[in-house]
Order: structure tokens, then sequence, then C-alpha cells
């Protein structure tokens, strides 16, 4: 292992879009799960929300800056409109607004990242709220995932092991390099910010993490699981809105299709169609909003390739 930098400040952002009824718990786990930190500051970067989110953020004792983009600029643009106020030596930590972290959890973070300087990314184990283990590692995106979701649904292609989701157990028990983890919850090195860049805001909203992810492990660096810092994940409802749920299959074959040439986005995007068709046709209103996204976007043959 290459030794890191003693690692010892933190910026912590959140992204918040109508997210009064979530806020403030996380805002109140941060003190406590920032104890052994020797120096953060926590931006809320708002996307126009027409709640009282920048209200419950201006008034919390551990808001340093709350950011207003003036829109809805989605999740990357927010993050990336913070980083202005990141020093290159911080470590970022992004969450969404609906994590709350334990105790302590940062600064065990900080001490895996501070370890081995090929990591680029430290993801905790998630929970939900009811204490059950949130199935939060990934594989990179496949035919063979795509398709195997498609013909046996996600949860069985899951417990398989043929899914995009890590979905056995044990394999969230030790500490492990993985290709991504849900955006939920990253803690960011300072040099694998710099090798890496912005994040890619075309996404809007989905993917965009799996694309920073793939970036920093194309840079050098590894994306490392650390069991041993642990957070709730109160919310998550991509599955439930057909609007979201849409955007997330769409911007499933966008990235894929980014990252390979024509014939094999076809097979992906093909894959993605079917497992949305055959779920469709049973009257899921999201997938029916997925397949109408999914077939709206350009002919997956026709997609430029531009890895």
């Amino acid at each position: 292992m290459k030794p890191a930098p003693l690692l010892d400040r933190v910026t912590v952002v959140t992204v918040s879009y109508n997210s009064s009824e979530v806020l403030a718990g996380l805002l109140d786990s941060l003190e406590p799960a920032l104890s052994q930190v020797g120096h953060y500051q926590v931006l809320v970067v708002d996307n126009m929300s027409s709640d009282s989110s920048v209200a419950i953020a201006q008034g919390h004792n551990i808001t340093d800056r709350v950011i207003e983009t003036g829109r809805n600029a989605g999740y990357a643009a927010a993050i990336n409109a913070a980083d202005a106020y990141v020093g290159d030596s911080e470590a970022l930590l992004v969450l969404n607004p609906d994590i709350r972290l334990s105790p302590g959890s940062v600064r065990l973070m900080l001490d895996r990242m501070a370890s081995d300087g090929t990591v680029g990314i430290v993801a905790p184990q998630l929970f939900n709220e009811d204490g059950i283990l949130s199935l939060s590692l990934r594989k990179e995106p496949s035919i063979l995932t795509a398709w195997s979701e498609a013909l046996v649904g996600g949860t069985i292609a899951c417990r398989m092991g043929l899914g995009e989701v890590i979905g056995d157990p044990r394999c969230y028990a030790d500490a492990k390099e993985v290709d991504w983890a849900t955006g939920a919850a990253l803690l960011i090195a300072p040099w694998a910010r710099q090798a890496v860049g912005q994040w890619d805001e075309s996404y809007f909203l989905y993917s965009e993490e799996v694309d920073y992810m793939r970036r920093v492990r194309l840079a050098g660096y590894n994306i490392v699981y650390a069991p041993a810092a642990m957070a709730v994940h109160v919310g998550g409802q991509s599955n439930e809105r057909p609007d979201l749920y849409a955007l997330l299959t769409a911007n499933r074959i966008r990235y894929y299709a980014r990252h390979h040439r024509p014939l094999a986005t076809a097979m992906f995007w093909a894959g993605v169609v079917t497992g949305e068709a055959i779920r469709a046709a049973l009257g899921g209103r999201t997938h029916q909003a997925a397949l109408r996204a999914a077939l709206a976007l350009p002919e997956a043959a026709k997609m430029v390739h531009s890895g």
C-alpha cells in the first residue's frame, strides 16, 4: 500500500431540492459524525426549493454556507457549484439530505482513505430506516447485467449474482474494492478530485455518480467500501415515482452508450427495453414510463461511441 497524507480537512456538501422533511435530520447527525475531524465546513446547495429547505439550512448552527443556484440545476451541477468553496487539500463528503451518519463515521472513512494513497473514494455501509442492510454496492453496467435483470427480474438477478446490484449480504461484511456505490454518501479524496475534475452535469440526476466513479478508477484510484463507517438512508423514491424511474432508466442507457461501441450499446438498450416492456405489460406505471423514456432515446445502433 502507498501511504496517503494525513487527512484532517473535510467539506461536507449536500444538495437540497424541496428537502425540508429530511434535511434537518442530516444536519443534526453531522456534528457527532464529524467528531475527531480537525477542520470541516458544511455547505448546503439548494436547487431553488419551494419549501423551507433554505430556511432550515440557514437556521442550523452547523451550516457554514448556503449556496442558492437559482434554478433546479441538477445534482451534478449543484456539487460543482460548491467546488469553488472547497480547498485543493480537502476531502469532499457528498451526502444526500436523507442520510443520517453514525457518530465518528467520517473519521473512520478518512482513516481508511489515508491508509492507502490509491484510495480515491470511500463509501460507508448503509442501512434502511428499519435497520435492514441497504444493498448499496454495484457492478459496472454490462450486457449481462441488463439482460439478466430483464429476463428474471432485478431481485432474482441480484440474488443470483448476475445483476448490477451486489445482493449477497456476505459481500457487505468486509472492506473491499468495488466498481461503484450508490451516491447517497461518498467521501472523495483530494487527489481524486484533482485528477478527475468536475461532475458531468449532462446527466442532471442519476448515473452521474457512476460516471464520476468510472473516471476515478480510470485515473488509477480505487473505490473502497468501508463497513466500519455506517449511515442510515431514509429515502429513495426512484422506483416509486414514474418520472424519476424513467429518468434513471434513460440515463443508464446514456451512460452505457458513452463508453461502449454502437453494437454493444444496442444490445444493452435492447435488454433494458425488454425488461421494461415485460413489466409494463403487467401494468406497472413506473415501468411504462421507463419504457417510453428508453424508446424515445436515439436508436441504440446510432448512439455515438465516446469511450
